[in-house]
Parts: structure tokens; sequence; C-alpha cells
């Protein structure tokens, strides 16, 4: 286990975190990212990404646990955002999620999970996972995005707000603006998580001899697509916006993050029992 690397991954990361709560968080407007803070994002992120890599591709024995996962996720939302950040002014988020980032990347090496099952070894299997990683990062970015809306929405009816959160909302794009990137990060993660949900019915149909096993986290992983499945009808069909959305993508992702992280949680730490 990379230790070291982990740890120099989670310091670089929180090293970025200060600097960006420093020259973001005060302040009516945050500057843009220069191009040497674009660079030093690149660092831990390749890193990291390697480190994940070889865990998820190289290595001859699975060992993905809910470490893994919160690492994993944490890291594609980062990568997401270094995107994202291209096109939208959201240098005033960087401070909060390279924060996250330093608490999650280290998470491996604390916890580096259990043995999966020899099925559970397959290129099929580790396709799966990469794709529910990919769905539940973007959801962890919905996630972020409805509770800053919160935020925003709460400073536009005060109309004045103190503190370092003052600095963050007065740089966010405008409430519309977020809406509506808030909705296309739903859409992807929803056909995602679809796709997830498929192959892990092919999957689990090869290892266990049944498309739909009637576990903790199938129930909340379906539970999780039935939500947002029904906050995206109600977008198309009725127009939902305001604070009707950002309580069922609040929902969705807490249901969806009780049906991965939490369902190895508990199979790991406290039942000491491998999970697939």
């Amino acid at each position: 286990m990379p230790i070291l690397l982990y740890a120099a991954v989670s310091l670089a990361y929180a090293g970025l975190a200060w600097h960006f709560w420093r020259t973001r968080w005060h302040g009516e407007a945050a500057a843009p990212l220069a191009s040497w803070e674009r660079a030093a994002i690149l660092v831990p992120l390749a890193l990291h990404g390697w480190l994940l890599y070889d865990v998820l591709f190289l290595v001859p024995e699975l060992r993905f646990g809910f470490g893994y996962a919160l690492s994993a996720m944490l890291w594609l939302t980062a990568l997401l955002y270094a995107i994202e950040s291209l096109f939208l002014p959201l240098e005033a988020m960087q401070a909060l999620l390279l924060a996250l980032g330093a608490v999650c990347a280290p998470l491996p090496a604390l916890f580096p999970g259990l043995a999966t099952p020899p099925l559970a070894q397959s290129f099929e299997f580790r396709f799966h996972t990469s794709l529910a990683m990919l769905a539940y990062s973007m959801f962890t970015m919905a996630a972020l995005h409805a509770v800053l809306m919160t935020l925003q929405e709460r400073r536009l009816h005060s109309h004045a707000m103190t503190g370092p959160l003052a600095g963050l909302l007065s740089a966010l794009p405008p409430l519309l603006s977020m809406e509506t990137l808030l909705f296309r990060l739903i859409a992807v993660g929803f056909a995602l998580l679809t796709l997830t949900l498929g192959t892990g019915v092919v999957y689990s149909e090869t290892l266990f001899g049944k498309a739909i096993p009637f576990t903790h986290k199938t129930v909340f992983a379906i539970a999780s697509w039935l939500i947002f499945a029904a906050l995206l009808a109600g977008r198309w069909l009725r127009g939902w916006r305001g604070r009707t959305a950002l309580r069922w993508t609040l929902a969705g992702f807490v249901s969806l993050l009780l049906a991965y992280v939490g369902s190895r949680f508990v199979l790991e730490v406290i039942l000491h029992r491998p999970s697939a």
C-alpha cells in the first residue's frame, strides 16, 4: 500500500484548498484561474488517478472497499470540475471540493477493504464498478450544486450574508445558470446510473444466478434511480425547479450513497465481510 503517495496527494489537495480559500472566498468576485493554478490542480489529480487506476485494473486481486469508493468519487468529481471550470466561473468552489478531496484521498490507505470473490476479479465487474463511480461522481457534483444553490437562494432572500461563505456565494454563477448546470449533471448521471444498473443485472446473473438479488445495496440503488427519474420527469413535464428540485436531488444522492458506500462500510468495517 503506497501510504506515502496517498499522504502526498492529501497534503497537495489540502494546500490547494487553503490557497483557494484565502484567494477566492474573500471579496466580491473571484479571479479566474491562473495557468499555474490549473497546472497545480492537475498534479495531485494525476497522481490520485494513477493510484486508483492501479487498484481497479492493474492489481491481480481487486480490493475495492468503501474507502476506494469515496476516494474515486471525489477524484472524478474534482476532475470533472476542473474541466467544467474551463467553461463556467467555478473558481470559488475549488476550495470546498479540494478540501473534500484531501479528506477522501487517503481513505484507501486507512480502509483498504477486503478481498472480493473470485468472479468479481473479472474485467466485466471492474468495468461495472468504473461506471458506478462515474455515476456517483456526477451525482456528487449535483449534490454540491444543490447545497450551494440552497445557500444562494437564502442569500437572495436575506439580501445580506457575512462570513467566509459570503465570498464563495458572490463568486458563483447566477442562480439560473447553476440550475441549468444542475439538471445537466443529473441527466448525465442518470444515464450512467442506468448503465450501471444494467451491467449490474448481467453481472449478478453470472455471479449469483439471479438478475436482481434483494439486498440493501439493490434496494437503495433502485430507489435512487426512481427518485432521479421522477425528478427529470417533473422537470420536463411540470417545470420543477427551485426548492422542489433541490430536495429531490439531495434525497436521491443520499439514497445512492447508502446503496454503495454505506453498505460497504457496514460489511467491511462493522461486520468484517467482503462485498461485491
